[in-house]
């Protein structure tokens, strides 16, 4: 019998599960750090996205949808103002600069912004490989056993890392009686859902949910069918307004992230739950004033299309082949009302995904608090045994630690250059030899 060794692996010093803002953020990271430094000290990276093509909430891009962030919270505007990969270089480029300053406003309709991280996102195609969905993660040891590299095993093939950074966005969030299916719908997939329907005209829809998506949902169906009945079932008496103010907003400067992460665990779930009202279960008040001018017209009118079910639950649902019967109860009173609706939306938000379940083989190395929650330091490297020397970073999923902008736009470009300086700064290993294979003589 002999013994037979495979060459050296190539080793990447990033792979980026998931090609989202967050990762694209990070590739442009890399590209402006490799640019400045010399051949030797730049970084090979490289992002595995599972979709065919970027893409980012496209079943909600409807035409009058704004941002809630302003357009300097862009991929790079707050780590590099100078970067040419801005929404405003974008703006240059697409020749509509002068005319968004014209508009006045700080924030870009939702389709447009899209279109600035499609534009950023082809930039950074020869960093990328799409459908290349991450099935497991492998640590791989060196001679004396230590973590030196995982490898990340995907659809088309594994790549060897020294640093895998997982931004995998969120997951749908649904109550747990909910089953998808042909007529009930997360308003995730609205737009291309709606595209399916039958060429009849809808005569009713159910929308379930009280925050931002939700209301959008609302009026973007109340518009699109004028002959349809459009019915907004929440639990709160009315929709709640985000909290926008100037001095709220400061939760989201990059400031806030350090004292966030050094503030006591106590002080972090006060500041939290003082701040739930600027994102979470919250509507932009002028959307809220729109949809009140609607019913309030309708009432005038005498044909009212669009109702708000409030203080109310689903209690029922059952499909049809044409529909589904909702039975919508009111919580004060317990009076039940049964619903024959073309379609039932549940536009009830989203989760973070869980990062350990990807890292398959790898999850056990990363460490948990007392309650289950992974502990991450404050450059979003996750805490890892002494025998690990591979480094995991997440995006998203650190809100316990970071504070309220772990999963949103607002502090992308600040921690995608924070995650780059933390690789740039940890040693390399040298190219690891995979595990001797035993072949028969």
């Amino acid at each position: 019998m002999s013994v037979a060794r495979e060459p050296e692996v190539p080793v990447y010093d990033l792979v980026g599960i998931g090609f989202g803002p967050s990762n694209l953020a990070l590739a442009v990271a890399v590209q402006e750090h490799n640019d400045g430094v010399p051949p030797g000290e730049a970084l090979r990276a490289v992002f595995l996205e599972r979709q065919s093509a970027f893409g980012w909430h496209r079943g909600m891009l409807f035409e009058d949808a704004t941002m809630q962030v302003s357009f300097l919270k862009d991929l790079v505007t707050l780590r590099n103002p100078a970067s040419d990969f801005s929404f405003v270089s974008y703006l240059h480029q697409r020749g509509r600069l002068v005319d968004f300053v014209n508009h006045k406003t700080l924030f870009p309709l939702r389709v447009e912004f899209h279109d600035y991280l499609s534009w950023a996102a082809e930039r950074m195609r020869h960093l990328v490989a799409y459908d290349a969905e991450v099935t497991d993660v492998l640590p791989v040891h060196d001679e004396s056993g230590e973590v030196v590299c995982f490898d990340v095993v995907a659809r088309d093939g594994v790549r060897r890392a020294r640093n895998v950074v997982i931004a995998l966005g969120l997951e749908l969030s649904l109550p747990p009686e909910a089953v998808l299916s042909a007529r009930v719908w997360h308003n995730l997939d609205l737009l291309s859902r709606l595209a399916e329907l039958p060429a009849a005209e809808p005569r009713r829809f159910v929308v379930v949910g009280a925050g931002q998506s939700a209301a959008e949902v609302v009026g973007h169906l109340h518009e699109r069918y004028p002959s349809a009945e459009v019915c907004s079932v929440f639990y709160r008496y009315g929709y709640s307004p985000a909290d926008d103010s100037s001095f709220a907003n400061r939760i989201f400067d990059p400031d806030a992230v350090d004292l966030y992460y050094h503030a006591p665990a106590d002080v972090k779930r006060m500041l939290f739950d003082y701040h739930r009202n600027t994102n979470y279960s919250v509507v932009d008040i002028d959307l809220i004033d729109d949809l009140y001018r609607r019913v309030y017209r309708e009432k005038v009118l005498g044909r009212e299309r669009l109702r708000m079910l409030n203080a109310s639950r689903v209690a029922e649902v059952v499909p049809r082949e044409d529909g589904v019967t909702v039975t919508v109860e009111s919580m004060p009173t317990g009076d039940r009302e049964t619903l024959d609706a073309d379609v039932l939306v549940y536009a009830t938000g989203y989760r973070p995904v869980d990062a350990v379940k990807l890292l398959g083989t790898a999850g056990p190395l990363a460490r948990r608090t007392a309650e289950g929650l992974i502990e991450v330091d404050r450059d979003y490297r996750v805490a890892t045994g002494s025998g690990v020397r591979a480094g995991i970073y997440l995006q998203g999923g650190t809100e316990h630690v970071h504070g309220i902008t772990s999963t949103l736009l607002s502090n992308v470009a600040i921690r995608s250059g924070e995650i780059v300086r933390a690789v740039a700064a940890t040693p390399r290993t040298g190219a690891v030899k995979p595990l001797a294979l035993v072949r028969g003589a």
